[in-house]
């Protein structure tokens, strides 16, 4: 059985090139780049490569990206840095609807004393600007906005947001995981300071990730060992996998035309026929500016999970929310926070597509999925045969 991979978001296929890229890095190119001989100076330049391949897509220099294990742990270092920088302020600003990587850590900032202020948003999913404008006070060390909901693929402004925070002596922090390959990025005319990336978003492995930091904005390691990343982060670097998301940037730059056009178009296809073969379902954040790839649809009266187990029998790929958050019986703790009714927020499916999707991917999605939806609402105890809720 085929299988029909529509879960993007939540990790990505290796692209073919980069897995050419890192493999001599597992084998023959095994030198510790900090090393003083030849055979680890080689290393180092291709790391110094890598380096200015993640900087050319984000519009940054490349003594201004560090390399970390993961987006979780950029997004932690980002926060963790400037609390300790932050003389004494103990505010932060962050969103409803961010990642359970920020969600998370903040809960835990919370619990010592930190003030934690989340925005919320409308039905759409767009950031209450109003309120994010009021929140900010001297008191405030950083805002951490996402710059795309990773379960609705809602943009937020957060280049105006940044701006607001600068003009208060803010910093401002995005996780920016979704965001990187599938919309333009110029950091170098941005006023964010801090922005986290994760390679198995783009098509690298997983494992390694990037946080860049503004050249001149204070900052604290949060992981403390050698002097690695200037510095900025100890350890040995991971090589195999810096090489890797260097590759993965670089393409995703020359795939970004392709995203925003062909990808989209399978996207709006998947999601119109979705729509007008099923009754009773709506686009969560369907109003929004959104990122190409990902939509979020909410059908009525059934379980999300069920619809996923179904969808499985025949190889196809999708998710009812956050990988990271996938075992929880709860609701989406987005589609909460944009107000989406009970009965639909279970049944919320995502399908995040990539450059690897196809036309008659699509066409196997649309043929199976509005007979599952069918065949479960006929379980359902307020659902009428006729397709009218009780």
């Amino acid at each position: 059985m085929k299988t029909i991979y529509m879960d993007n978001n939540a990790t990505t296929k290796v692209a073919p090139e980069v897995l050419e890229a890192m493999q001599p890095f597992l084998s023959d190119l095994y030198g510790n780049p900090s090393s003083a001989y030849i055979f680890g100076g080689k290393v180092a330049r291709d790391i110094r490569e890598a380096r200015e391949q993640v900087a050319s897509i984000l519009g940054a220099s490349p003594e201004e990206i560090i390399f970390t294990s993961c987006g979780s742990e950029s997004d932690n270092t980002a926060i963790m840095s400037a609390m300790s920088t932050g003389k004494d302020k103990m505010h932060i600003v962050t969103s409803r609807v961010e990642h359970p990587a920020i969600k998370g850590l903040c809960n835990e900032m919370a619990k010592q004393g930190y003030r934690i202020t989340e925005i919320p948003v409308d039905r759409e999913g767009h950031l209450d600007m109003d309120q994010y404008k009021e929140s900010l006070t001297p008191d405030t060390a950083i805002v951490s906005l996402m710059w795309a909901n990773n379960e609705t693929g809602v943009i937020f402004p957060v280049e105006e947001a940044a701006l607001m925070a600068r003009d208060r002596g803010i910093l401002f922090h995005t996780d920016a995981v979704q965001a990187v390959g599938k919309i333009p990025i110029d950091l170098q005319n941005s006023a964010i300071d801090m922005l986290s990336i994760s390679g198995h978003k783009l098509h690298a492995p997983k494992g390694v990730g990037v946080l860049y930091v503004r050249k001149g904005t204070k900052f604290s390691p949060f992981l403390i060992g050698g002097h690695q990343e200037r510095g900025r982060r100890g350890g040995t670097e991971n090589t195999a996998s810096i090489i890797a998301l260097g590759k993965a940037c670089e393409l995703a730059a020359k795939r970004m035309e392709e995203e925003n056009t062909r990808v989209k178009a399978l996207r709006d296809r998947l999601e119109k026929d979705l729509l007008n073969r099923v009754p009773n379902s709506r686009v969560n954040g369907g109003g929004a500016e959104r990122l190409p790839n990902t939509t979020n649809i909410s059908f009525e009266y059934i379980e999300g999970e069920a619809i996923l187990l179904l969808m499985d029998e025949f190889g196809i790929c999708a998710s009812s929310g956050s990988a990271c958050t996938s075992g929880s019986l709860q609701p989406s703790h987005v589609l909460r926070a944009m107000g989406v009714p009970f009965t639909m927020a279970h049944g919320s499916i995502r399908f995040s597509l990539s450059v690897y999707n196809t036309e008659e991917e699509v066409d196997f999605v649309l043929d199976k999925v509005p007979p599952i939806i069918e065949k479960l609402r006929g379980f359902s105890p307020f659902w009428k045969p006729e397709g009218q809720a009780r």
